[in-house]
């Protein structure tokens, strides 16, 4: 009857309906009931964990946001308050498969054996492909990361996952590192088994190497790599409530952009990595490469600015 004052009188809509107007014009004016209330401010809550959680959190986080904070409210209400609310958390997109076997090509030997260990630089290095969602389409990352300091050396994206793709991040390594005799590891996707990229690697003197199949250990290092670069591209958007609830970007070129700066940063991070004796990326990389350590003052002078 409220929508509908305008359009229609409250007697004709009270006498269709059944009901009386008095009680009509007296439910007008009383005030929201003790549940209505705490439904604002409950709403008010679940409005502030999502946003916390930068619209990723769904009804069961949080549900259980509430149960830690002493709030006793059931899982039916919280989405009851959340769909009035239009709050959604994130799910999981359709997936794509990025290591594609050659059957015809001939994989080079695995000459790590699941020892991801190194004692100098450009002594290995691990690759790995993964892709990144936007709202034109997917944007594929080849990565080449150097197994002593755990720093991405090199990497390329693109809108495919062809040969190009994985050859453009091997070029960026050999052109920033010049290494005299590495080995490459990788899976066995058809993009590292072709044979523009094992004439690429033998005229830079690498020794390509493979896993085993169904190993999902044969790249471990560069994929927990691409991991963090894409979890550091994902914080490093904020979107307001006027644009999309999904943390996309509206074309590859923008996440290109951000998947850019977030490996450069990842190579001054505070992290510390266990092979490397808990220290920086970057700080190991003066002791090998004297030439390097101005490029390290410098790197720490951006950081603290």
């Amino acid at each position: 009857m409220k929508a509908y004052q305008a359009t229609y009188p409250v007697h004709t809509m009270s006498r269709v309906l059944k009901v009386s107007a008095s009680g009509f014009y007296a439910w007008m004016k009383r005030s929201p009931s003790e549940h209505a209330q705490n439904d604002v401010l409950l709403g008010d809550r679940i409005e502030a964990i999502s946003r916390r959680s930068r619209s990723t959190y769904g009804r069961p986080r949080i549900h259980a946001e509430l149960v830690d904070e002493g709030i006793h409210i059931s899982g039916k209400r919280v989405a009851r308050l959340m769909r009035n609310r239009s709050i959604c958390g994130a799910s999981r997109r359709k997936m794509t498969i990025t290591t594609i076997r050659d059957r015809d090509a001939k994989p080079a030997l695995d000459l790590v054996e699941r020892r991801f260990t190194a004692d100098a630089p450009n002594q290995l290095w691990v690759a790995d492909i993964t892709y990144v969602p936007t709202w034109s389409g997917f944007l594929y990352l080849a990565v080449v990361l150097d197994v002593f300091s755990r720093r991405v050396v090199g990497w390329a994206m693109a809108d495919h996952m062809r040969k190009e793709l994985v050859i453009a991040a091997l070029d960026m390594a050999i052109f920033r590192r010049k290494p005299l005799a590495v080995v490459h590891h990788s899976d066995q996707g058809s993009q590292y088994t072709s044979i523009a990229f094992a004439e690429r690697c033998k005229s830079a003197g690498i020794q390509p190497s493979m896993g085993s199949r169904a190993t999902v250990t044969t790249t471990r290092c560069a994929r927990a790599s691409t991991q963090r670069s894409n979890a550091s591209c994902s914080l490093s958007i904020a979107f307001t409530r006027s644009e999309r609830p999904r943390r996309l970007c509206s074309t590859s070129s923008r996440r290109g952009t951000i998947l850019t700066v977030a490996i450069r940063r990842s190579a001054i991070s505070r992290r510390s990595t266990t092979s490397a004796g808990h220290k920086r990326s970057l700080e190991i990389q003066p002791k090998c490469y004297p030439r390097n350590r101005a490029i390290t003052a410098s790197a720490r002078r951006d950081q603290r600015s």
